[in-house]
């Protein structure tokens, strides 16, 4: 599949909500909640249509007209997966990530994938955000909670990636023959002087944690012309486990990041049962970035829309807010 052009456009399915009033959606919101039994298709309307900063505009209204916080009584009166999805939008996008990130390290195991699938995808900017919104919410640093929950050559993949602190220029030539150059020695298909395999896998693990998208692109082109082998393919062949999984999570997020959720997405419905905090996290998290352009991605691999497919696998009112976050079929 043809990569996305450099500056290739990214858009959401979710953007701000045309004549938009703050005070108007803190009052439906409230009447909706009022009483007895709460009107869900009423609160699904107004908080899949607004973008997430008219969405904190919304929570200040309410604050104002009332007294008292829309999260809290949303939470009272929605639950399960549902709540799942409206409390996430709810969240300024760094927090959400945060969560996503804190939640993934609780109790007695670690979600590695969510771990991978956030640290792995995210930007600069976006990355640092989630440092200061993590530290503000739980009061410690990101840091230090990978530190303490994940060990060995994954911790430090992860540790590097949680830092921000990608590389922002584009290529350079003779940098990426020795990067892929480095990478055949590592994977194997290049002789290696022996016994330098701890330095060699650090260097592999800095050229992927800290150089361009563009550098990269470039770098996994050089690699086929050395080996005439595909890089992901060959990380998938060599390694394995979690170090395997980040590794692959970072070179399919540089070649074609909607096409790495697109697959999340498919695999998060696939066969029996649903993995609905994989569709949650990603439905809410890539509304208002990309979400357009996975869509394009998943009917093109998969052969039906990612709206079919969210129908096919969901229902009630959360199957209702995720095809209104989906914003239409293909």
């Amino acid at each position: 599949m043809a990569k996305p052009a450099q500056g290739a456009k990214y858009r959401g399915s979710i953007h701000d909500f045309p004549g938009f009033d703050p005070n108007q959606d803190a009052e439906a919101l409230y009447t909706a909640m009022k009483g007895f039994g709460s009107d869900k298709e009423a609160i699904l309307d107004i908080i899949t249509s607004r973008s997430n900063r008219q969405r904190q505009e919304i929570c200040q209204s309410y604050k104002s007209l009332y007294g008292k916080d829309l999260m809290t009584d949303l939470k009272s009166e929605i639950s399960g997966d549902l709540a799942r999805l409206i409390l996430g939008l709810m969240m300024p996008p760094a927090h959400y990530d945060a969560k996503q990130l804190k939640k993934a390290m609780e109790g007695a195991g670690t979600d590695e994938k969510a771990l991978i699938e956030i640290l792995a995808t995210r930007t600069n900017a976006e990355i640092r955000a989630i440092n200061e919104a993590y530290k503000e919410d739980y009061h410690k640093s990101l840091e230090d909670a990978l530190s303490s929950d994940t060990s060995g050559h994954f911790r430090r993949i992860l540790i590097s990636l949680a830092t921000g602190n990608r590389e922002e220029g584009g290529e350079n030539l003779d940098q990426a023959r020795e990067d892929a150059q480095v990478a055949a020695e590592i994977l194997e298909i290049a002789d290696t002087p022996s016994g330098d395999k701890t330095s060699l896998e650090t260097r592999f693990m800095t050229i992927l944690c800290t150089r361009s998208y563009p550098h990269l692109r470039r770098v996994f082109q050089e690699f086929i012309k050395m080996t005439n082998y595909d890089v992901e393919h060959t990380i998938k062949k060599e390694m394995s486990g979690d170090v395997r999984d980040a590794f692959v999570a970072i070179v399919q997020s540089v070649k074609n990041k909607p096409l790495f959720f697109a697959d999340k997405l498919y695999k998060s419905m696939k066969g029996a049962g649903t993995d609905e905090k994989t569709l949650t996290r990603i439905m809410v998290s890539r509304s208002e970035i990309d979400l357009l352009n996975i869509r394009r991605e998943f009917i093109e691999k998969y052969d039906k829309s990612l709206h079919q497919a969210i129908e096919g696998d969901t229902s009630g009112d959360f199957l209702k807010a995720l095809l209104a976050l989906c914003g239409g079929e293909d």
